[in-house]
């Protein structure tokens, strides 16, 4: 058996504890992701998930701790640094961020107009593989107004990849979409993972799908990492706030209300006002 050493992590959280001002979001988290993983980072919204993506983005600096991306400790790299790694990167927002105003072609070819000093015939070359690749090169003159949604998350996905990203990141990529659009969103993510040799990160709710497509995942709560594993371990999980997550049962220890003064207080005080 090959031993996974340090050098294996592309992505590495260390002791990460970040803040809004007083309302603490993450607390003291810590996870790896090794080079040419799928991981799932999984857990019940407002729990820090998408903060967390925005920390290994550079979007955001954390309170304390340091995160690291091929190595290199995000927050302590100046302005063309930064850029230069967030080139590197893909990014999949949760309903695509399509420029609205430009075709699908345009939206594909934007970064790499922007980025490259490329000619235009090989623009063109690449992003017609981009889009043939996620099954849309017929409609690379459409506009997204005139796409379905699980169409504009796939043409999103080739804009995500347009670089060749070495880590591509997916907030909510299943949100609003029918199930075959989230099958073939789910293989697809799989796929170009794969084919480029990349590393994804999911945020995600859809526990059947991602537990499917992903080789590991970090369940969080309440801004920790409770409990990591493959998904045939969470699947497993004897901890009661897993199993309620994973199998979707509105009994256990995950509250639905957000915390809050006591009720019959609060309509006392509106009576009295």
């Amino acid at each position: 058996m090959t031993t996974k050493t340090a050098t294996d992590n592309l992505v590495e959280v260390e002791n990460v504890n970040f803040a809004y001002d007083s309302r603490q979001i993450l607390k003291g988290v810590n996870l790896s992701i090794q080079r040419g993983q799928v991981v799932a980072i999984m857990g019940l919204s407002g729990c820090g998930k998408t903060t967390l993506l925005r920390l290994i983005g550079g979007a955001l600096r954390p309170t304390q701790g340091e995160v690291r991306v091929g190595g290199r400790a995000v927050a302590k790299l100046n302005h063309d640094e930064l850029f230069a790694l967030r080139r590197k990167m893909g990014m999949l927002f949760q309903f695509g961020a399509l420029f609205t105003d430009m075709s699908c072609y345009d939206n594909v070819a934007f970064q790499m107009r922007e980025h490259t000093d490329l000619p235009e015939e090989l623009i063109d070359d690449l992003v017609l593989m981009k889009l043939q690749a996620v099954g849309l090169r017929g409609a690379h003159r459409l506009m997204p107004s005139e796409l379905s949604g699980g169409m504009a998350r796939r043409v999103a996905l080739a804009r995500t990849t347009a670089l060749d990203p070495m880590l591509i990141m997916y907030d909510e990529p299943f949100a609003g979409l029918d199930p075959v659009s989230m099958g073939v969103i789910g293989e697809l993510i799989r796929r170009l993972n794969d084919s480029l040799g990349a590393t994804s990160i999911i945020v995600t709710h859809d526990v059947a799908e991602a537990l499917q497509l992903v080789d590991y995942v970090y369940f969080m709560s309440d801004g920790t990492i409770v409990t990591q594993g493959t998904p045939d371990e969470l699947r497993a999980s004897e901890k009661p706030f897993v199993h309620q997550f994973v199998y979707g049962e509105t009994d256990g220890p995950m509250p639905f209300h957000y915390p809050a003064d006591d009720y019959g207080r609060d309509l006392y005080a509106t009576e009295a006002r």
